[in-house]
């Protein structure tokens, strides 16, 4: 059989990419764009089958790219986001994009609880002080999780796993969706918002979540925990509410601009906790990410049908054009 053609755009090495793909044997032909821009991804798309994506979104398939990739079969995303890819224009195209939903739960959950119980006990603030010879112990009000209110906004693997940790340490969890649902803890999103101690983000960013949460409408003194995407909250509000004490503080995995120019306030604010984007980051959920993208991947080549297709293509994958020399 012609091996398929697999397009990987990761920021690794070829040799890695190589290394991680050889399971799936010679039943693909790797290939890497010419160069980590727009125009060697263009240039590499028309022959490409598979496309393997790439987490940083800098090489994600808009419309355009879609429309160069007349091949094209399948898109494995090996991050849970898939912000950057147009999945209208892809479903439009008959192409099904996957994403690798679930393997960063238990990772991303942990830092949220991290960060949450970093923010309430002023551990930011306690070190720097001892560090600089003070010793603040009257100073800090450091805070209690048990009993507080913590909102989850969104709802998929990460969400409820967050919601089990801060239920662990005795918090009263709501949380909200975008699909409405009549069971208890859910809440309209101006309810959660307004009414909760720990806001915690984690909904993927898309047209309809962007600039979703604005924290100057939260509690006074309310915590905000973002692990979702920097645009899914309003950084301008953000920065409003923390400059103003609005806020009790936030802890941000994520930015509008990654990393954030050095001219951005929420380096110099206080009460912020920053973070380079590595709340998934574990061995063990790249070990599960890694997992998940080659079963996919085999069985999209054996012809089963592959998991979690985020834009509503059938998951079954069938080739384009089989044989080019037939063509």
């Amino acid at each position: 059989m012609t091996p398929w053609t697999l397009l990987a755009l990761p920021p690794l090495p070829e040799e890695a990419v190589r290394g991680l793909l050889a399971p799936l044997g010679d039943r693909v032909e790797v290939r890497v764009p010419a160069a980590r821009d727009r125009a060697a991804l263009l240039a590499a798309l028309p022959s490409a089958e598979i496309v393997l994506g790439d987490w940083t979104g800098l090489l994600a398939l808009d419309a355009e790219a879609v429309a160069a990739a007349p091949r094209l079969a399948f898109v494995q995303q090996p991050s849970v986001g898939v912000d950057g890819h147009d999945l209208a224009a892809l479903a439009a195209a008959g192409v099904p994009l996957a994403n690798t939903a679930g393997v960063s739960a238990t990772a991303v959950s942990e830092w949220c609880l991290a960060a949450a119980l970093s923010l309430a006990r002023r551990l930011p603030a306690a070190d720097a002080a001892v560090r600089a010879g003070g010793w603040p112990q009257l100073d800090l009000r450091p805070r209690e999780l048990s009993g507080l209110g913590v909102g989850v906004v969104g709802f998929g693997p990460i969400g409820a796993a967050c919601a089990r940790l801060f239920r662990a340490l005795g918090c009263r969890v709501s949380y909200w969706t975008r699909t409405p649902r009549e069971e208890p803890g859910y809440l309209d999103l101006e309810e959660l918002v307004a009414g909760s101690d720990v806001l915690v983000v984690v909904i993927a960013l898309a047209p309809g979540t962007r600039g979703l949460v604005d924290p100057r409408r939260m509690k006074r003194g309310a915590l905000l925990v973002n692990a979702a995407r920097g645009g899914v909250v309003d950084q301008a509000a953000l920065v409003a509410a923390l400059r103003d004490g609005h806020l009790g503080g936030a802890a941000l995995d994520v930015f509008e601009t990654e990393p954030p120019p050095a001219g951005d306030p929420l380096l110099h604010l206080p009460g912020v906790l920053l973070s380079p984007h590595v709340a998934g980051v574990t061995p063990e959920a790249t070990g599960r990410l890694v997992e998940a993208t080659l079963a996919n991947l085999e069985a999209a080549l054996d012809g089963r049908p592959v998991a979690d297709v985020c834009n509503g293509v059938s998951p079954r994958i069938e080739r384009r054009f089989p044989d080019m020399s037939a063509i």
